[in-house]
């Protein structure tokens, strides 16, 4: 298999906040297996792997060797992880693009290799090549700007389709070709010109907003009370719905002990208590050690025996595409 192993961003912290690891737990976006040897080795006697990606699954049980048989492997989407177990101790959420997606051109993630413009993280459903080839310009401009926060969206989406019509854009690099030459070149230490751009597309092929808005309440509905979630993230708006989810499903308290027994704390209509005030980010090690975890974030909240309930995402200011075109 091509690339490096996926390392898992903010593990330690992860771990720390969850302890003691024991029963079973959902490792909602498995990838390469890092966080379900973690949870295994820190005490978790079982954990249901769940990807919707059939390579990625194949790879975590390669990988996880022997640890395999305490994995129960799930092809799906965590969006549904209540379909698969409930009555959990935990869930876990890595929303990033793991390094065994961006690695291989012929995956379409990346803008630094030339593959085919695909973009999926599962094995069906349209491409970003249908997204960019057949999408209305106004389409293509909202994407971009909704869902990749490009500020130069309009421009963007003309070039898009000026350069369609003369040929179908099939390749990754010829859509970064074409989006370094609508933006300035990145100074030193900033982002490549065609990241937001390529996020946007990812992030609607997948339908990634939805499936974390479907997937903390599928999460809610999976964990038995006392158990937990943590949810790691990679950029702002991820980090947002997560933080609103905690905050309008979270209990208000002036101090919360996450040491404390579930039945020792004081009763709640809220399903869930934060157990980080503010999002954890990686020490200078980390960030030294795996350069991916730089933007990375993580919360953590434990779950009560409140009943589940249903968010609007309008709550969570959920990017959504503007309706009626």
């Amino acid at each position: 298999m091509a690339g490096a192993p996926h390392v898992p961003v903010l593990l330690a912290p992860l771990l720390r906040a969850v302890a003691p690891v024991s029963g079973t737990w959902i490792d909602g976006t498995l990838g390469a297996g890092g966080y379900t040897r973690g949870l295994i080795e820190a005490g978790a006697g079982h954990v249901i792997g769940i990807d919707r990606d059939p390579t990625a699954l194949d790879l975590a049980r390669e990988r996880l060797g022997p640890l395999a048989e305490r994995v129960t492997f799930h092809k799906g989407n965590f969006a549904q992880m209540d379909d698969a177990a409930t009555e959990v101790d935990g869930v876990v959420l890595d929303l990033g693009v793991s390094s065994m997606q961006l690695d291989r051109p012929e995956r379409g993630f990346s803008f630094l290799r030339d593959g085919p413009l695909d973009m999926r993280m599962g094995d069906s459903g349209p491409t970003a090549a249908d997204i960019v080839n057949a999408a209305p310009e106004a389409e293509l401009a909202d994407i971009l700007y909704h869902f990749g926060e490009e500020r130069a969206s309009r421009r963007i989406a003309k070039a898009i389709v000026r350069a369609r019509e003369q040929s179908p854009i099939a390749g990754t690099l010829r859509l970064t070709e074409i989006v370094e030459r609508c933006l300035p070149r990145a100074k030193p230490g900033q982002s490549h010109p065609a990241t937001r751009s390529f996020q946007a597309l990812r992030i609607a092929v997948n339908a990634e907003y939805e499936a974390l808005w479907q997937g903390l309440m599928a999460a809610e509905r999976a964990l038995k009370p006392g158990g937990h979630l943590a949810v790691v993230t990679f950029h702002s708006v991820e980090d947002r719905m997560v933080k609103r989810f905690f905050q309008e499903h979270g209990a208000k308290k002036e101090h919360v002990n996450r040491y404390a027994a579930p039945e020792d704390t004081e009763p709640t209509d809220d399903p869930f208590v934060p157990l980080t005030r503010k999002a954890v980010g990686p020490d200078a090690d980390e960030t030294r050690a795996n350069p991916r975890a730089r933007s990375a974030k993580l919360r953590v909240a434990r779950r009560t025996d409140a009943p589940a309930r249903a968010i609007d995402a309008r709550a969570l200011s959920m990017p959504d595409l503007p309706k009626g075109r």
